[in-house]
């Protein structure tokens, strides 16, 4: 076994952001989290904000973990988020303002793009599906309302590139991040200049784009002093946190994947992007994977459904635990009640609950009234809503699927993995947890040359972590359920 090779990853989610230390040894990486934050968005006056230097200040926290846990140099580093928001800088590199959240987008942001640019035309360039909360539309809206910081910035970064560049001072965009945008032409692989020149943005805010597994920098001298550590290695991984996970999948064959939190990644991967009307028509995606393929996918509204309720429960002094939660959900009658969970309205923060209990009410089922109806209600519709992705999928493929892999802090909840086996109809495979940070960590190593590629960091995971496999029990009622999913959805939506 040779001297172990120390990575940080810092792997910054929508809720909470973490500092992980991943140690590797040629063949198996080991990780221990070192700094754990909350990570919330902050209402003022309307507008939602990311507190950006909040997370430069957490993050660093693990380096100074890093330098307490004296274990000598620290090879490299690198981030990966959410996907889509982003910072603005001035010409002389400074902050112009925290970063806006995604959560405060709408559809009217959308409709004013396709005044200009109509959305057949941005999927044909793009290939990705219209959220209204995408890069395009955010940008579009400051543009709309004559934004300073729009109009002052020399450089726009996405929130992984934006916390690379407080430690490293490099500007750069990486490319799986970028794919987020909604203004990334996956034919020409560079930003798509044609929809950037057409909407009047200026092209001087969009930098150069770089690949996961390369080096991009160095950590800044003056924090290496200030920290007491070396100036490890910026690397460039992939950036947008369900590329990552997806790099860490252990799966074999012909698989769909899962990246589970507060939204579900739901797709598989291909080489090329795939442009066609059925997968625009469907709302699906062709988000980049960090060895330079595409990802057609789904977002589907994952655990911020119950995530969202909690904290209205929260407010009432009903302040449930993650497990307390789970039992409640058992308790309740199953298959009662099912909603689809990319229904418009839950995109949105705050009132929950109330928004679940009007859904049912328009689609003339029983209305969920107990946490533990309204939980069960959430966690049995995520599992119909992944049969639905799995459907589409094969039609898209061509071929059958043969299991589903699950990543992510998702995969904590058992009782959620089962019954996405009993909805879907074939195994599930769940793991590695930390999917995100060990696929940031290991393109880190690629980066670093001490992996080549995607098949060797994929089976350094096969190494390293345990996995587990939750065989399906479908019944009729499963089935039935399913068509009350799809009878629901056009009903809500007529």
């Amino acid at each position: 076994m040779k001297h172990p090779l120390h990575m940080l990853a810092f792997d910054l989610g929508a809720s909470n952001g973490r500092g992980i230390l991943g140690s590797f040894d040629g063949e198996k990486i080991t990780m221990q989290e070192l700094h754990r934050f909350e990570n919330d968005y902050i209402d003022l006056s309307g507008v939602l904000y990311w507190d950006s230097l909040n997370l430069f200040h957490q993050t660093k926290q693990a380096l100074y973990a890093f330098k307490r846990a004296g274990l000598g140099d620290l090879a490299s580093f690198s981030v990966d988020t959410w996907g889509v928001d982003y910072g603005l800088l001035d010409k002389n590199g400074h902050l112009l303002g925290s970063s806006r959240s995604y959560r405060m987008s709408c559809d009217a942001d959308m409709e004013r793009v396709w005044q200009k640019v109509p959305f057949e035309t941005q999927f044909r360039r793009t290939g990705i599906a219209a959220q209204n909360y995408n890069t395009v539309y955010q940008l579009c809206r400051r543009q709309a309302e004559g934004d300073v910081a729009l109009e002052q910035a020399e450089t726009m970064l996405l929130t992984p590139d934006l916390i690379g560049y407080f430690f490293s001072g490099e500007k750069a965009s990486e490319y799986t991040i970028t794919t987020t945008t909604m203004l990334y032409d996956p034919v020409a692989g560079d930003w798509d200049w044609a929809s950037i020149d057409e909407l009047g943005l200026p092209r001087r805010i969009f930098t150069k784009i770089d690949r996961p597994g390369t080096v991009r920098g160095h950590l800044l001298r003056s924090i290496a002093e200030e920290v007491g550590i070396n100036q490890a290695a910026h690397c460039a991984v992939g950036g947008h946190d369900t590329a990552s996970a997806v790099a860490a999948i252990p799966g074999q064959g012909n698989f769909a994947f899962c990246s589970s939190g507060t939204w579900s990644l739901f797709g598989v991967e291909t080489d090329r992007p795939i442009l066609s009307d059925a997968v625009r028509d469907a709302g699906f995606t062709n988000e980049g994977t960090v060895q330079g393929g595409f990802r057609p996918l789904k977002n589907i509204m994952g655990l911020w459904l119950i995530q969202e309720c909690r904290r209205d429960w929260a407010k009432v002094g009903n302040k449930y635990s993650w497990d307390e939660i789970v039992e409640m959900a058992k308790g309740a009658e199953p298959l009662r009640s099912v909603i689809d969970p990319n229904y418009g309205p839950f995109f949105s923060a705050g009132n929950m609950e109330e928004k679940i209990r009007d859904y049912c009410r328009k689609s003339g089922q029983p209305v969920p009234e107990t946490p533990g109806q309204v939980a069960r209600c959430i966690y049995e519709s995520l599992a119909l809503k992944y049969r639905w992705a799995l459907e589409r999928l094969e039609e898209i493929k061509g071929a059958k699927l043969e299991a589903l892999n699950i990543v992510g802090g998702g995969i904590q909840n058992k009782l959620l993995n089962q019954m996405v086996a009993d909805a879907i109809n074939l195994p599930v495979v769940t793991g590695p947890i930390e999917g995100a940070a060990i696929g940031n960590l290991l393109m880190q190593a690629v980066a670093l040359g001490e992996l080549k590629g995607l098949d060797e960091v994929r089976q350094v995971v096969r190494n390293s972590e345990t996995v587990v496999t939750y065989e399906p029990h479908h019944t009729q009622a499963w089935a039935d359920a399913y068509g009350r999913l799809l009878e629901s959805t056009e009903k809500v939506q007529a």
